[in-house]
């Protein structure tokens, strides 16, 4: 027996040949412990239904590159806060950022991990999506009820020699908590004076009209099935069930399209926050082309937690997930973020 063994084995070599019987049983156990992959980590989150496609994705990816498994679980944003705070789960997940304070009050650290946007689908027998335009006072006016008709003057004004049907509109919106709901009446509010007096934002509010739907599931569903109707949906789940989606006039004047340049050409005009927070402001970007309603979505990961093996774990996760999470996030028609974020991300990660 010469050459080089792994230090384990060498030790319990026999020193002499008298003592070597049955060694080549005791070998083949030893070099099957030696061969053995370390036990996975298994890590939990749970939240964000926007962020969900691309934790997936993530979590496929990690589980072959490292010895981490993700379990997460698409609760909503408010219910995914509320799991991390009560923390009985090991990362929260949500489109609507906490502020500085109810971090330090909970002893969370929280940071973007893509971006994407929201989109109108609509329902519309005869007419392509494509061809129909909308802008952000339009859909306040619509989700509050001032508008109930698919021909009303508000939308034949900005659809002109477009044959509008006299249906009515039949507005869905989610009826669970929501990241998804939080960017798109934030949206509504910075265009509305009139929605942000009386609505207001939030992950969950009191609707004037509409169905409710669960999930962004549940929304792609009852728009599907109910002529007429028009929903909000995050974009890679739009794309995914084929959904029509409208154009919409942006803060530029400009009416564009949901597509990775759009996308792009909003996340241009993002401003991120520099406390904290780590949150990025890109709705109603004024840059050309840009797309008006999008988001970042957020993790939120307990302080206390961070010596533990699942906060080590969860840390090592993210930290791969920004090195290599990009053409995953691409894939499903998210944004990935910046380089420069990502780096700051990761720096934080290291910290933590």
């Amino acid at each position: 027996m010469t050459g080089w063994w792994p230090p384990r084995i060498k030790a319990a070599m026999p020193s002499c040949g008298a003592e070597r019987r049955g060694w080549g049983l005791g070998l083949a156990a030893l070099l099957a412990v030696a061969s053995t992959p370390a036990l996975a980590t298994d890590i939990t989150g749970a939240g964000s239904s926007f962020g969900a496609p691309i934790y997936g994705a993530w979590g496929a990816g990690a589980a072959k590159a490292t010895d981490i498994r993700l379990n997460y679980q698409t609760i909503g944003s408010g219910a995914g806060q509320n799991q991390v705070k009560a923390r009985t789960v090991d990362f929260g997940a949500s489109d609507a950022p906490m502020s500085v304070a109810q971090l330090q009050q909970n002893g969370l650290v929280q940071f973007p991990t893509v971006l994407g946007a929201i989109v109108p689908v609509v329902n519309l027998p005869g007419i392509d999506a494509s061809q129909l335009r909308l802008t952000g006072p339009l859909l306040a006016d619509i989700y509050d009820g001032e508008i109930s008709m698919w021909n009303d003057p508000r939308i034949a004004a900005e659809n002109p020699g477009l044959a509008l049907p006299a249906m009515p509109v039949a507005p869905v919106r989610r009826a669970d908590g929501s990241g998804t709901t939080f960017v798109f009446t934030s949206y509504l509010a910075r265009v509305s004076e009139h929605w942000a007096h009386e609505q207001g934002s939030g992950t969950s509010i009191e609707w004037p009209v509409g169905e409710g739907a669960r999930g962004n599931d549940g929304i792609a569903a009852a728009v599907r099935n109910t002529e007429g109707s028009i929903g909000y949906l995050e974009y890679a789940y739009a794309a995914g069930n084929h959904m029509p989606i409208a154009r919409l006039r942006n803060h530029h004047g400009d009416v564009v399209t949901a597509d990775d340049e759009s996308f792009r050409q909003a996340v241009t005009t993002a401003h991120w926050s520099t406390d904290a927070s780590h949150s990025a402001d890109v709705l109603d970007g004024d840059g050309t082309g840009a797309w008006p309603i999008m988001a970042a979505t957020y993790v939120l990961i307990p302080t206390d937690r961070a010596d533990t093996p699942q906060g080590r774990a969860v840390r090592e996760f993210f930290t791969w997930s920004m090195a290599h999470g990009s053409e995953a996030a691409e894939t499903l028609n998210y944004v990935p973020l910046p380089d420069d974020i990502r780096a700051s991300i990761t720096g934080l990660l290291k910290d933590r």
